[in-house]
């Protein structure tokens, strides 16, 4: 491994502890009976992958949720349903991540979406009142570059406009197909479990004592 310089994050399951279930049985309370069959912890699928791509804005994907259903739904019941997965904003590795930017350029890629991002990018994403954007030189979200991992574009994406060398970044994420992506490409990676505490691990990789 040469010199490390970049380290991308993922967000769910990384930086955030995710819960599936609670999502599914949310939306399946709002009336989606096959929400489980649609929603998983890695990438989506129908209407919810194509918020996750982009394809639909967040006006359109609840439109296409209250048509899905068959009944008329609250943009904020839609929102309380997507906001089950998330279990808890992990700060400690926030603050990690402030430390690692004062030696390394730090970026995030995340499949992800603009009600997930929304709440992220407001004072409330922390208990000190800093947003996501805080954390990072340069975000790199699914539904703002039209594609999810393992999908070569994004990567491809964050590669050009960050101007970051694979070989001198550090990929971090739970999905086991997103890391075998970024080892085709050239990515150190680790793979972390779900709300796993990573920071030993990357101490070690970087030989730096945070």
């Amino acid at each position: 491994m040469g010199e490390i310089k970049n380290i991308v994050f993922d967000l769910g399951g990384v930086l955030l502890s995710l819960d599936r279930d609670k999502a599914v049985k949310r939306f399946e309370e709002i009336g989606m009976a096959d929400a489980e069959q649609m929603i998983d912890p890695y990438h989506q699928k129908g209407i919810f992958l194509d918020l996750e791509e982009g394809r639909l804005t967040r006006k359109g994907f609840y439109e296409k949720v209250k048509e899905h259903i068959g009944k008329d739904i609250s943009a904020e019941a839609i929102d309380y349903a997507w906001m089950g997965f998330i279990v808890d904003v992990e700060e400690y590795k926030l603050s990690y991540l402030l430390e690692l930017r004062k030696k390394y350029r730090v970026y995030l890629i995340s499949n992800t979406n603009p009600i997930i991002m929304g709440w992220a990018r407001t004072s409330g994403f922390t208990s000190w009142g800093q947003p996501i954007g805080d954390f990072f030189d340069r975000m790199y979200t699914s539904y703002e570059v039209g594609a999810c991992k393992p999908s070569a574009v994004i990567f491809d994406y964050m590669i050009k406009d960050s101007g970051l060398n694979p070989e001198e970044t550090l990929f971090v994420d739970d999905g086991i197909r997103n890391i075998e992506k970024g080892k085709e490409l050239g990515f150190v990676t680790y793979c972390p479990l779900n709300g796993e505490d990573w920071r030993p691990v990357l101490d070690k990789l970087l030989k730096k004592d945070l």
